[in-house]
């Protein structure tokens, strides 16, 4: 029988529950398409919850001449800020002047550049600073006298991902995470898309007019289970690693170090109690899902810390640290450093059965990525070319003037017998739903279970409910980064209350 476009189960499947791919499934529902998205693990379980947690337009790829994607990344910060802005919020940078590296005349042309070419709106612009009087000197060491300081954001990335996520199922996407595609059959006109859940191991099969790529480190391996696949590009898989330590300063500034090497270092204030160092450039031949820190990149992140600071940092100090793997496009760049952070689109459409495969990326374009995936595929799908992304928030982020200070103290009055601490967590985390998280509450007992400190059962029930969490992991370390504060004890209670039968309930809205 020929199949028609109404008896597809779906218009599209993306595959890969990274930033890119919940980024596309979200524009695709947006222009009215039926869309399955699967990630065979958690959503932002790989790459993009192991990012330095900025939006920034990279200001050291003006150094490689990438312009291009400098001025995107800019206007894309903007446009992020105003779509979540409980998730992201606006940081200032402090770049401490090293005389023995880059001259003084250069940060100021680069930071210049940084100011202007991507129609700067929302953030302050550049400026020296004095450090030997700037609140941020005192962590320095003695030595650095002058700096400047300019602007960026910070994300919490991997709710940026479930966020994304949340918005594709509320316009109507099926949304199965721990669900592998095992095989892909082009057909003349469509996919026969093979699924097995990792849960169950039980297997289904699903047909789609088109199929994205969007598997991050396995964009290859997936290519590869189309017998008929013509690969056009190749990834080079870096491994970037992180490194969290005691509070090393008491201020909101966020530090960016230059090295000897010609890379750099941020240090960013992080969960209250810690600061955030990273990130190393190492490539990698292995298994991108499996990857840790090494003994050498948490001695590097250290040493190249303790250039700057007045207080050393050594291995010793490390309570957590992550890697993750960037699947950046292959440029052929000698230095993996160098490698290009944008993005290449590979759209093959043989058999009038469209697959578009993504190479590289970076988590302050992916909207774009998204939009210029979906333009791509727009003659195939009969959709017009709209950029309806751009001026709609995120969920929770349909905040008042984005302005989450003034809607803090409106939750507040709503909430007067809450902590102030939580309530806080709360807003920053999930924006105006925390009204949904909060429903019927006017007590503290009505939060439930305390597991650990500011984790009860009702944010527990609502992230399995609304968010596919499954596992403490899924919890503790991408829905929140709550693990840091809970104890193994705390952790083996919450596992076996997520074990429970009907503790996690599939409604997903």
């Amino acid at each position: 029988m020929t199949k028609t476009p109404e008896t597809f189960d779906f218009d599209m499947v993306v595959i890969g529950g990274g930033i890119n791919g919940a980024g596309i499934a979200r524009d695709a529902c947006g222009r009215g398409l039926s869309v399955l998205l699967c990630e065979k693990d958690d959503l932002a379980e790989h790459t993009s919850s192991a990012s330095t947690k900025l939006i920034h337009g990279g200001l050291r790829y003006l150094e490689h001449y990438d312009f291009m994607l400098v001025r995107h990344a800019l206007q894309e910060r903007e446009v992020l800020l105003r779509a979540a802005p409980h998730i992201i919020w606006p940081l200032r940078f402090i770049l401490p002047h090293h005389k023995s590296l880059r001259p003084r005349w250069l940060i100021r042309l680069g930071l210049f550049l940084y100011d202007h070419i991507g129609g700067r709106k929302l953030l302050p612009k550049s400026h020296s600073v004095d450090l030997r009087t700037h609140p941020s000197g005192a962590a320095l060491k003695k030595v650095f006298t002058h700096g400047f300081e300019y602007s960026d954001c910070w994300v919490q990335d991997a709710r940026l991902v479930v966020l994304n996520t949340v918005d594709a199922a509320d316009r109507g996407c099926d949304v199965r995470v721990r669900t592998e595609v095992t095989d892909l059959v082009r057909r003349d006109g469509y996919w026969t898309v093979h699924l097995q859940d990792n849960n169950t191991g039980e297997k289904t099969s699903v047909t789609s007019r088109v199929v994205v790529n969007a598997s991050g480190p396995w964009v290859e391996k997936t290519l590869d289970l189309d017998e008929e696949h013509d690969a056009r590009y190749a990834t080079r898989l870096v491994k970037g690693s992180h490194i969290v330590v005691p509070q090393l300063f008491d201020h909101p500034y966020t530090y960016i170090f230059q090295n000897a090497d010609n890379r750099i270092i941020f240090a960013v204030p992080y969960e209250n109690k810690y600061t955030l160092l990273g990130t190393t450039d190492m490539e990698i031949d292995g298994e991108p899902g499996s990857v840790e820190i090494d003994p050498a990149e948490i001695e590097y992140i250290c040493a190249a810390a303790s250039e700057y600071f007045e207080q050393g940092v050594e291995a010793a100090d490390v309570v957590w640290s992550y890697s993750g793997v960037r699947p950046l496009y292959d440029d052929a760049s000698a230095n993996a450093s160098k490698v290009t952070r944008d993005y290449k689109l590979d759209l093959d459409v043989r058999k009038e059965a469209p697959v578009l495969s993504v190479y590289g990326g970076k988590i302050t374009t992916y909207r774009k990525l998204a939009d210029d995936a979906m333009n791509m595929l727009s003659d195939h799908l009969s959709l017009s070319k709209k950029d309806w992304t751009k001026n709609v928030a995120l969920p929770g982020g349909d905040i008042p003037n984005a302005d989450f200070d003034a809607y803090f103290k409106k939750v507040q009055a709503q909430y007067p017998w809450m902590n102030s601490t939580l309530l806080f967590d709360y807003v920053r985390n999930y924006g105006t739903r925390v009204q949904l998280l909060l429903e019927g509450c006017t007590t503290t007992g009505q939060l439930g279970q305390k597991f650990g400190e500011n984790l009860y059962q009702l944010e527990v029930d609502y992230l399995t409910k609304h968010e596919w969490a499954q596992t403490a992991a899924d919890i503790l370390w991408r829905r929140s980064k709550k693990g840091l504060g809970l104890s193994t004890d705390e952790v083996e209670v919450l596992e076996r209350y997520l074990a429970q039968p009907n503790s996690a309930s599939p409604e997903i809205s």
